[in-house]
C-alpha cells in the first residue's frame, strides 16, 4: 500500500500518521520525491482502513500494491533512483547518469589489469571490472586469483582512480570486499538469498545480475531481499537469458530495459559481452541497449583475448572497446530524447 501526501502537510501531522501506522505493526518507507512525498507501507496491511487514511487532511490518495516487491517498486518511488558510486568524482548511475564499466573477465596479473584499466579509462570507461572469484561451469577451469585478484584490482585503482567492480560468491568472502566500490552478484547467485540478505546490511552499491532463466519479477524480488535489509543502492543488470537459440551464448532481452523502467525505479545496465558471447556482436548490442534507455554498460576488455584465461571469445581488444565507447557516447543525446 502507498499513501501519497499533500504538499501542504505539516510535520506534526505526518508524525502522527506514521506513529499510528507503526503501532499497527506496519513498516514505513518514506520517499521524498521532487513534487510528492510517498509513504510505502510494508507488512500486513489487510487490517488498514483505506477510507480512514483517505479522510485525513494530509493525504492526497491511497493505493494498494499487488506486486510482491515493495521497495523496488516504482509505485513506491516514482522518481528514478540514482546510485552514487564515488561522490568526490561525481560518478553515479541512474536518473540520466550513464556509465560504462569495462575490464577483463578475470584478473590475471598486475601488468594485465593495470594496462587494461589505463586503456579503458582513456576511452571513456568510468569504472573498472575484473573477476577475482570466478564461478565456472567446469571445476577444472581457471577459478580466479581470489583475494590476490582483489589486491591487484586495488593496485589498478591506485593508478587510475577508477572505482572497481568485482563479483562475490559467498558470505565468507565479504571481509575481502571492504575496499571494493561495487559488489557484483553474478547470475548464478541471483537467488542466493542468504548472501543477498547479508549484502542488505551493507551500504555498498550492489550490481545484481539477472539469472539465466529468471523472470523480471524474480529479479526484482532478489533486489527486494537486498533493499529490505536497508541497502537501497541496487543496480539491476540484464546479461542475457537462456533460450533455445544456440548461436549466441545467451539471448539479450532488450525489452527488459523499458519493462524494468516501468516496474521499478532502480537503474539498469546491460552486459552485451555475456549476453552474446561473441565479441563482434558486442557493439550492436551496446548501441541497441543505449538506444532503449539503459543506464550503463558493463563490457569485457582484454589486451590479448586469444590468450585470455576466461571468456576470450567475447572480450574486446582495447582498440575495439574505444570504438564501441565512442559510438555509444555519440548516440546517448538521441537516446535521452527518445526515452
Amino acid at each position: 500500500m502507498v499513501v501519497i501526501l499533500k504538499e501542504d502537510r505539516r510535520q506534526e501531522q505526518m508524525d502522527n500518521l506514521t506513529n499510528w501506522l507503526k503501532s499497527l505493526g506496519i513498516d514505513i518507507h518514506v520517499c521524498n520525491g521532487e513534487h510528492q512525498t510517498i509513504l510505502g507501507l510494508i507488512g500486513d496491511t489487510s487490517s488498514v482502513d483505506i477510507n480512514l487514511i483517505k479522510a485525513l487532511d494530509i493525504v492526497e490518495d491511497v493505493k494498494r500494491i499487488q506486486e510482491p516487491y515493495k521497495n523496488a517498486n516504482r509505485k513506491f518511488h516514482p522518481d528514478d533512483s540514482v546510485v552514487v558510486i564515488d561522490k568526490e568524482k561525481d560518478i553515479k548511475i541512474g536518473g540520466g547518469n550513464f556509465q560504462i564499466i569495462a575490464g577483463p573477465c578475470s584478473v590475471e596479473s598486475i601488468d594485465q589489469i593495470c594496462a587494461i584499466a589505463q586503456a579503458v579509462q582513456k576511452s571513456g570507461a568510468t569504472m573498472l571490472r575484473g573477476g577475482a572469484f570466478k564461478p565456472r561451469t567446469s571445476p577444472y577451469a581457471f577459478q580466479g586469483l581470489r583475494g590476490d585478484g582483489i589486491k591487484l584490482l586495488l593496485e589498478a585503482k591506485k593508478i587510475t582512480g577508477m572505482p572497481i567492480v568485482t563479483e562475490i560468491m559467498d558470505i565468507s568472502q565479504l571481509p575481502l570486499f571492504d575496499e571494493v566500490d561495487v559488489i557484483q552478484i553474478g547470475a548464478r547467485n541471483m537467488q542466493n538469498f542468504e548472501l543477498l540478505k547479508e549484502l542488505g546490511k551493507t551500504n555498498k552499491p550492489i550490481l545484481l545480475k539477472r539469472g539465466l532463466s529468471s523472470t523480471l519479477q524474480e529479479l526484482l524480488m532478489s533486489a527486494e531481499y537486498i533493499m529490505a535489509g536497508g541497502n537501497e543502492n541496487v543496480i539491476l543488470c540484464e546479461r542475457g537469458i537462456r533460450t533455445f537459440e544456440t548461436y549466441t551464448r545467451n539471448t539479450l532481452d532488450i525489452s527488459a530495459i523499458p519493462a524494468l523502467k516501468t516496474l521499478s525505479h532502480l537503474p539498469i545496465i546491460i552486459d552485451p559481452s555475456h549476453a552474446t558471447g561473441i565479441s563482434r556482436l558486442v557493439k550492436p548490442m551496446a548501441l541497441a541497449s543505449a538506444a532503449a534507455g539503459a543506464d550503463g554498460l558493463i563490457i569485457e576488455v582484454h589486451n590479448d583475448p586469444a590468450r585470455a584465461l576466461c571468456d576470450g571469445a567475447q572480450s574486446l581488444t582495447p582498440e575495439a572497446f574505444d570504438d564501441v565507447a565512442k559510438s555509444v557516447q555519440g548516440i546517448l543525446p538521441y537516446a535521452y530524447k527518445l526515452n
